[in-house]
């Protein structure tokens, strides 16, 4: 009796300890993935992959958007015009491109417009590329000849225009311009044998010196000095529904701007290259080194109003602006602010 009564008691004992386990096993669960973060999508559409925007792919690449809680699904648009193509239409969440674009839109009445929130760069990153090394180039050698510029009303060719003009070179009069083909078919185009000069962005310009297609002459950035020339854009409506996912974009994005400032472009190179695979680690860190000796990214994501004038001028001097937009519409630095502060 005794013996039966002990027996019963050990497998009610072990029984009750098997419970304990599993509901312990079960509320462990649990917590783990209450503390896996998850993360919110954000669709950003970029005008082109350039080494150029090397705090963004450093945020990427770091992490600085998985600790803000997003998840970036990254898209090449190929242009300004067609990154507000993807933006208007809802295809996008966030634009990367050139604030010029917001311009447009606005000055054709759109309500739901464009608002730019946070810049990256602050110089333009192209460069003019010849047939043949030319380590004493002076822009007057462009005078009679061809250069593949790029869309017209783009920044690319207007800042092109803009240093042109300050050279006291006259597009249309003594240089040929060409603004018909497409952003990502100029390189293509001049190593088929259009034109004498093209512009060109990394690390399209190094490849085609590596291939012995073209080689840089001149900096078009460190000529046209600084410019707010790419930036992060997003309709009033959605910025107005989603600020957090504004303000924690921005923090990433800072995060990544601080980030490419205190480090080597050795350094840069080994944390972008995730975002080049096929690129040189030994060319990454060269056009990284061309870049930050221009000092072509901003060092905040702050837009400031004198940038914006200065950028305007720029349009209106190439006779691409109907008339002049305002800085506190198509300018926030809500987001950009409170992430400097942080």
């Amino acid at each position: 009796m005794n013996t039966h009564f002990r027996r019963e008691s050990s497998v009610k004992k072990w029984s009750l300890m098997l419970i304990l386990l599993l509901v312990f096993s079960l509320v462990a669960t649990s917590m783990m993935g209450c503390g896996q973060q998850k993360l919110t999508k954000i669709r950003l559409n970029e005008v082109t992959h350039s080494i150029f925007y090397a705090p963004l792919y450093v945020a990427l690449n770091q992490g600085f958007f998985k600790e803000e809680g997003l998840e970036i699904e990254l898209t090449n648009g190929a242009g300004a015009d067609k990154v507000m193509t993807a933006v208007l239409s809802g295809q996008a969440d966030i634009g990367f491109m050139g604030p010029e674009a917001t311009i447009y839109v606005f000055n054709q009445g759109k309500e739901d417009y464009v608002i730019n929130f946070a810049q990256l760069t602050q110089k333009d990153g192209s460069f003019l590329v010849g047939r043949q090394p030319d380590p004493n180039f002076t822009w007057d050698k462009v005078k009679g000849k061809t250069i593949i510029g790029g869309r017209k009303g783009g920044m690319p060719e207007m800042t092109l225009e803009y240093v042109l003009k300050n050279k006291g070179i006259i597009p249309g009069k003594d240089v040929t311009v060409l603004t018909n083909i497409q952003f990502a078919l100029m390189a293509g185009a001049f190593t088929g044998g259009t034109g004498d000069y093209v512009t060109l962005f990394e690390p399209v310009a190094a490849t085609l010196e590596k291939e012995g297609k073209g080689f840089v002459v001149a900096s078009v950035g460190k000529e046209g000095g600084e410019i707010p020339y790419t930036v992060f854009s997003a309709k009033k409506s959605y910025i107005e529904k989603n600020p957090q996912i504004i303000q924690k974009f921005t923090n990433a994005i800072y995060k990544g701007q601080r980030w490419v400032q205190s480090h080597t472009p050795e350094e840069i190179a080994k944390a972008i290259k995730p975002s080049f695979p096929d690129a040189d680690e030994k060319i990454l860190a060269t056009v990284v080194k061309r870049y930050r000796d221009q000092d072509t990214w901003a060092k905040s994501p702050v837009f400031t109003k004198e940038a914006f004038e200065r950028l305007q001028d720029i349009i209106q001097e190439a006779g691409e602006l109907s008339k002049r937009a305002p800085y506190e519409k198509l300018v926030t630095n809500k987001f950009a602010e409170e992430a400097v502060k942080k």
